[in-house]
Parts: C-alpha cells; structure tokens; sequence
C-alpha cells in the first residue's frame, strides 16, 4: 500500500522528518518496505536555478543561435548558447547547470559543457516542457522578475515534491488502509512519547439541498447490506481534475480519469470509504434497489466483459435490471460519461464475507472489494459520502440536488470486550502502568466502560475490525507500548523434562538430519494445488472458495508441487537436485474426510558435483532406494517385501511391503508427466507412508546385541533364470530354506545376452553367514549352500552356472 507523505501531512501536524515516520509506523505493525520520492514533476527540478540575463548578442557562426551572459549567483556569469526567439537582456530565466539531469518527453538529458559552433555554453535556459513542468516549447520560460538570482526554481514554483511509503500492511488491519487511517496510529504512538501532533477532523460542513429531487433506497437483502446511503448532485460538468487531486492520485500511483472519478478514489484512499457513482439519468425508475442476482441475469461491466451473475452475488438494481455487482465492480450501461450532468453517488457498508466470494467467483480485485472484503467502517458512511458530494460540486460546477438519503435496517453496534490488566502484564512479562494503559486505550479510541478489580470493560470503536478478544487489546496496547520497550530478564529458568513418549517432531528432524547430510534440500510446498492434477476424482477435497483455478482442491500426492519445484529449479539452470518434503494429503471417502502424512524424496541430474578425479554419475532408481532404506533404518525395518506395480504416475516403480502394508513407493516419474512440467531428464521419486513409519519407530525397543567375535563367511552362486524371476523371489527363498546362520543375501552382477537361452539371464548371487557362537566350517557351509541350490533348482527352474 502506498502513503503519501504530504498527504498524510493534511491528515496529522507534525514536524517528524520523512525517515522519522518511517520508524513509528514500522515500530506499531505497519511495516514500511521502502521509501520512494516523488514529485510532480520528474527530476524534481534538482540543479535547476534562477537566472538573469546580463547580456544577449547573435552567435557569430550560426543565425538562430544567441550567446547569453547568465548571472546565477555564482563567481562568474555562465556563458550560454541559446536558440530560443525570445531571449533577451533583464529576463529572469530558468537554467539548468551543468550536471544537472532533464527529462524531456521522458527521456533524460544531462547538461554539459559543450562549445556549439565555436561558443562555448555552460548550462541550458530551459522551456516549459524542457523543464517537464508544460507544454510550451516557442521560446524559453521568461519567470517573474521579481524571483532571487541563484535561487532553486523547485522552491519558487508551485510544484511539490513528495515521499511515498511502502507499506506491507497485513490483511487484517483494514483501519489502516487510508491516509487518515495511518495517520490516526501514527497519532497514537506519538502521543505515547510525548511528541507534539494534532490528529485532523474529518467531519465536513454538509447542507442537506430543499431541492424535492430524489432517488428511492429499497434494500431487499439487508443481511449482506446493513447500510446504503445516497445523494443527488445535478449541473455537473464531467472535465479533468485540478491539478491539486491529479497530484495526490500519482503520488500513489493512479492514473487520474476525469472529476468524477478522481473524487471516488481520492475519497477511498483518503479516508477509507469505498464509493461508486452512477449517471443518476440512467438509473430507470428513479430508484435504486439493492438485491440478490436472478437465475440468468448478466451485467456488462466497466472494463465491457459480459458476466453471468450467481444467484448469491449482491448487486445494485434499478427497476429493469442490475447497475452494479455490489462492492466489487460497476456496469458500463450506468456509468458516468463525457455527456453526464446529473448524478448519484453511493456510500455503502456490505458484508464483507459476501463481497470476498463474489469478487472470488467473478476473479474480479478492485481497490473498492479489496476493502469492503476486509471490513469497512459503517460509521464513516455518511462522512464519505459527505465529503465526495462537497468537492464534486466544487470541481465540477455541480448542486447537491437532494437530501441525504440513509437507509440503515441492522445498525452495528460497537463490540464491548473484558480486558483484564493482569493478563496484560502477565503476557508482556513486566508491569505496564494502568495509566500508561490508560492514556493508549484512549489514543486508540478504544472507551473504557467500567474499571472494576483490575478488569475493564471496554468498547472497539466500528472501525477495528479486527480487534475482537482479550488478547487483541492486548495486542494493541502492546503495539503502541513498544515492543522494542519491553525489557529483556536477567536470567532464564528451565527445567530439563525427560518424556518417554515418542514424538513426532523429534523422529522427522532425525530423519531430516540424515537426509540434509546427504545432501537434500527441504522444500514445503502449498497443500492447495490444481484439481487437474488428483487422479483420483471421486475423492477430492475441493476448496469451497478457491483462490484460483490452479488452487482449488488440497492435494493427494507431494509428487506434482515438488516437480513444479524441480521445474522451477531446472529453469534457473540448478540441474542437479536433491529435495525432500514432508507434508499432508488429503481424501474424501465416503464423505469422511481423511487425512495421511507423508514423506517424499526427489531427484534428478548428478548424484554429485563434477571433480576432476572423479565421476559425477547419474541419479538411478537404485540411488533414491539405498535412501530409503537408510530411513527404514532408523525403525529397524530390515526385512521388507519388493512388489512390482504399474501406475500411470511411474515409467516403472516397485512398493515396499511390511506386515501387509505399504512402506513405500518407489519410481522413475513417466515422461509425459514430466512433458507437462517442460522437465527433460529423469526424474527418480519415493513416496513414504511417514504415518506407518512412525508408528512402527515410536513402538520399536532398542534392542543391544554383542558384535560377534567370530569372523563371516560368503559363498557366491552364478544362477541362470528364467528373465520373469526377480531377485526378491531368490532372496525370500533363501531365507526361507537357509538355516538362520544365512544373514545377508546380495545381488553383485546381471548379464543379459545372446550367449544365454532365449529368455534368460545370470543373476550372480552373494550370500553371507554367520555363527555367532563358533567359528563356521566348509562343511558346514557347503551343505547349506547345497540346500539352497536344490531348493532354486527346483523351485526357480535355475540352473548353476
């Protein structure tokens, strides 16, 4: 949001410097990004100054060109080359010097010393439009003789220059989106440290017209419009604005229109009320009703887009047909144009819950629904309304052409809070003094109503939408206190608890350490995601009033934001990433609604970074498994079954199994998925169940075993097996007929090729034992070895190479 300095000025007195003002409003909650200078004209002028011509003779090489003697005050009168006609001896001129930066037709032209045709010329005498400041170019600017010689032509003309503030305001302080709004809490914190200002009234001198002229209110739907007031003014002529309010609207970035216009948003931005004005000729029936859409009905807006209204959009109705979708966006068939002479002009308070879902629905942002969404203050209605019919009629030659009027069926009543004082002081963690607390609640406008045992009951004014609760007032007083004056303690107490419950949190930064020191990075993508992306329709949760058509549904699967995030990265050149995330899906089932944590691992590009003694390799399906399994570890999952399934997410993935559940899924996403993300290279991925994962670790004793003293012994097998087998199928077998002493089975080599049969393949299989009693014998180890051959052989059909 942007404040102009100088505007806000016209709101509060103050002698604060720019930087100054900047401190407070951060200090209190509104936070100032940045600072920007401004002024009406671009360049402000700088280097610019008064000038007299002491002399002026023709150029003796070139006939349309002059040499002035130009006195600045300086030590020396500046020679200057000019061409304009009318230069002459005794004007007072305006000169740019050397150095100095103009802006002609927004290009920028730096003054410098030059000789033209022989002379030399230091400094520039300047046009109007050379300056920026008109658009007269025939000859220079001849100024007012009576100007001082060496004087800034910026602070002799009737032009200002300007500081806006950036301010990141937060969705909740609505008081706060005005000038008079900022400078009532700049107001308040001031008085906290006793620093001279006057806060400005508002209030303007209004007579309601004995013209008999009016337009009839009738509100239909008074739950979504609890207040609609409205004034005639006729005679009005529609032409641009004074250069005084174009002024205030660039300062802040909008682009003046013509008169009409300009009054609604210099009242908007100036005190906080939304207004909208119709061609009060075009308003058929002379009566404006304010109701719920029909079935069908359409309005053709101000930007000329036809849009089909929802039987729950509130809108602004003459007797025929809409004039205005409420709160969010005019129609153009009521609009104000070049040929209106007579209108009327609305103030309104519409619930703020209605006009979100509508702009949402109609993807409509306006500055007036940005404000109505958040709540506006119903109080400042007629004060808006008042002030918008006052200047109209001064800048436009217009008459108010009838009385105010204000229909207000529901009137809302200031919210009354209970605020305890101890639980300020608990919460701040020292005393504040009541008096203190006092004097803030009253710089807040915030009533006391009773101060009863250390406990007020207080009234918010209509305008703080946002304070509701103790701890709000809290907040406030607080924020207006100082943080920065909350001292810190001397000294900090704990006590070291030990809690034999397992935790959650404790388990993932565990897991999440491991996987950083191994080079991934977390990312934490939105829940919100496009329903384009869930496979699974019937059980989508969809969002009721989604941001966006890219967000409307909670997601069933991290797998999609992390590519969007792979995306993103491979677009910047980062070719080799390593990402994990942990996060929540959600389903619908049976209209129950369900929700599982999950942990997803990423990759794609090099396993590391290229050196020179080394290989930088590949990310493979087999890289993302061996990180699995480290997790697994953690738990003390060892022992797992692999399954091969197809799923239209993966060119090919497999599933690990654990007591009948899925651990894990693990695959090489599909490259038409990853065509819709513009990815060009594999991309490895694995989901795990974090809910099963966890539950199984936080049940798991640490069990101590021995390191056996005895020394392991392996036995290697070439088995020639039909393509079909899986190395799982081996390993599972092997287990199941070894004696226990068989503690690791793998898989070292595969060779596939034309010297084998048709349809097969040599698996070279590893096997470990271990008797962790004795030392093992050949002989002992043969026989097992000869076991499990006879059971490949007749189980597997494997033949031993």
């Amino acid at each position: 949001m942007k404040i102009s300095y100088n505007w806000l000025k016209k709101h509060i007195n103050t002698g604060l410097s720019v930087s100054e003002v900047a401190k407070y409003l951060t200090d209190i909650g509104l936070e100032v990004e940045g600072v920007e200078e401004e002024s009406s004209v671009k360049g402000g002028l700088k280097g610019v100054v008064v000038g007299q011509v002491l002399s002026c003779v023709q150029h003796p090489n070139a006939d349309r060109l002059k040499v002035a003697k130009v006195d600045i005050a300086a030590r020396e009168p500046l020679s200057i080359v000019c061409g304009a006609p009318n230069v002459a001896k005794g004007q007072k001129v305006a000169v740019a010097t050397i150095g100095t930066t103009l802006y002609f037709e927004d290009k920028p032209i730096k003054i410098k010393k030059a000789k033209l045709r022989g002379e030399l010329s230091e400094g520039m005498i300047c046009a109007e439009d050379e300056l920026g400041i008109g658009i007269e170019h025939n000859g220079i600017m001849v100024l007012d003789e009576n100007l001082i010689v060496g004087s800034n032509l910026s602070e002799c003309l009737s032009f200002e220059n300007d500081a806006i503030f950036e301010i990141g305001l937060t969705p909740n302080r609505a008081d706060a989106m005005s000038h008079y709004g900022v400078a009532r809490d700049l107001h308040a914190v001031l008085n906290r440290y006793n620093i001279k200002s006057q806060l400005n009234s508002v209030k303007t001198v209004f007579k309601n017209s004995s013209n008999e002229s009016k337009i009839n209110i009738q509100i239909i739907n008074k739950k979504e419009c609890n207040r609609y007031a409205g004034v005639l003014i006729d005679g009005i002529k529609v032409n641009p604005s004074p250069k005084w309010l174009q002024n205030r609207l660039q300062s802040i970035g909008l682009s003046p229109i013509n008169c009409v216009v300009d009054v609604g948003n210099f009242v908007m931005h100036n005190i906080g009320q939304p207004l909208h004005v119709f061609d009060a000729n075009k308003i058929i029936g002379n009566t404006v009703i304010v109701r719920n859409a029909k079935k069908g009905e359409i309005i053709k807006t101000l930007d000329e887009e036809i849009r089909k209204l929802d039987e729950s959009d509130l809108v602004i109705c003459n007797k025929n047909s809409p004039m205005c979708i409420a709160g969010v966006f005019g129609g153009i068939e009521s609009g104000v144009t070049e040929g209106t002479t007579s209108v009327f002009i609305e103030s309104a308070y519409f619930n703020p819950v209605s006009i979100r879902k509508t702009a949402k629905r109609h993807a409509i942002n306006s500055d007036a629904s940005y404000r109505f969404e958040r709540g506006v203050d119903p109080n400042f209605v007629i004060e808006g309304l008042q002030m918008a019919a006052n200047l109209l009629c001064e800048i436009s030659g217009g008459k108010i052409a009838s009385r105010i009027e204000d229909e207000y069926p529901i009137k809302i009543d200031n919210l009354n809070v209970n605020f305890s004082l101890e639980k300020l002081n608990q919460l701040a963690g020292q005393i504040i003094e009541k008096k203190l607390v006092l004097a803030i609640l009253k710089d807040l406008d915030i009533k006391v109503l009773s101060n009863k045992n250390k406990v007020l009951r207080l009234e918010i004014p209509s305008y703080r939408v946002d304070v509701r609760r103790e701890i709000d007032v809290v907040e406030e007083v607080l924020r207006i206190y100082g943080y920065n004056n909350i001292d810190f303690p001397k000294q900090i107490n704990s006590a070291a608890v030990f809690d034999d419950q397992p935790c959650k949190n404790k388990f993932q930064k565990k897991v999440s350490s491991y996987l950083v020191s191994n080079g991934f990075f977390e990312i934490m993508n939105n829940s919100l995601t496009s329903k384009n992306y869930l496979r699974n329709k019937a059980n989508v949760v969809e969002v009721l009033n989604p941001l966006s058509n890219e967000l409307n549904a909670l997601r069933q699967s991290l797998v999609f934001g992390a590519l969007e995030s792979v995306s993103y990265n491979l677009n910047r050149k980062q070719d080799n990433l390593k990402m994990f995330e942990f996060g929540n899906t959600y389903f619908l089932n049976k209209n129950l609604y369900k929700e599982k944590s999950s942990l997803l691992l990423i990759a794609t590009g090099d396993k590391n970074k290229q050196q020179w003694n080394s290989d930088s390799g590949q990310f493979t399906f087999y890289t993302i498994k061996g990180f699995v399994e480290g997790i697994l570890n953690f738990t003390g999952i060892t022992c797992y079954t692999i399954v091969e399934k197809q799923n239209d997410l993966y060119d090919y993935s497999i599933e690990l199994e654990y007591k009948d559940k899925s651990i894990s899924t693990i695959g090489k996403i599909d490259k038409s998925i990853l065509s819709k993300f513009k990815i060009k290279q594999d991309v490895f991925v694995a989901e795990i169940n974090w809910d099963f994962l966890f539950d199984f670790a936080s049940t798991k004793e640490i069990e101590y075993k021995e390191v056996s003293k005895y020394p392991n012994v392996t036995r290697d097998f070439a088995l020639l097996i039909d393509k079909s087998i899986e190395f799982e199928q081996i390993k599972t077998l092997a287990f199941t007929r070894a004696s226990s002493m068989l503690k690791q089975v793998d898989l070292f080599d595969v060779f596939e090729g034309e010297k084998l049969p048709v349809g097969k393949k040599s698996y070279a299989v590893r096997f470990t034992f271990l008797d962790e009693e004795k030392t093992l014998t050949d002989k002992v180890v043969d026989r097992i070895m000869s076991q499990l051959q006879k059971a490949f052989e007749s189980d597997l059909k494997a033949e031993i190479r």
